[in-house]
């Protein structure tokens, strides 16, 4: 397996736990210090564990715009960046977003479903 800086490690397991918040902190920090071609990438993690994050405290106005601010930093770095398959995240994070993607009301009453909650296994 390629060697991976121990905090994007730390991050996906802190995300695959549900625990966004973490994720998001240990992505920050791994982002502040960073200064390559990969530093939108990281930015657009950030960006969905963010949305998450939102998306479970009902902060559904957050939540879709860190959604459209996550896809626009990763799919640029698509379709695999450091062992990442963007696209199918991407995908997983639309159909865990469906419900309030596809609400017209500003403020849709909609929960997040664990079972559609993305997870991130590198490949």
């Amino acid at each position: 397996m390629a060697e991976y800086d121990h905090r994007y490690l730390e991050g996906i397991e802190h995300f695959n736990a549900c625990d966004f918040f973490e994720a998001h902190e240990v992505w920050e920090d791994l982002w502040k210090d960073y200064s390559g071609d990969l530093r939108l990438f990281y930015k657009g993690l950030i960006h969905v564990a963010v949305c998450l994050h939102h998306f479970g405290n009902e902060n559904i106005r957050g939540a879709r715009k860190l959604y459209n601010s996550s896809r626009g930093y990763l799919q640029p770095y698509g379709p695999v960046c450091e062992g990442l398959n963007i696209e199918k995240l991407l995908a997983q994070l639309e159909i865990c977003c469906h419900d309030f993607l596809n609400s017209e009301e500003e403020f849709p009453q909609v929960t997040i479903d664990p079972e559609k909650i993305p997870e991130i296994h590198l490949g």
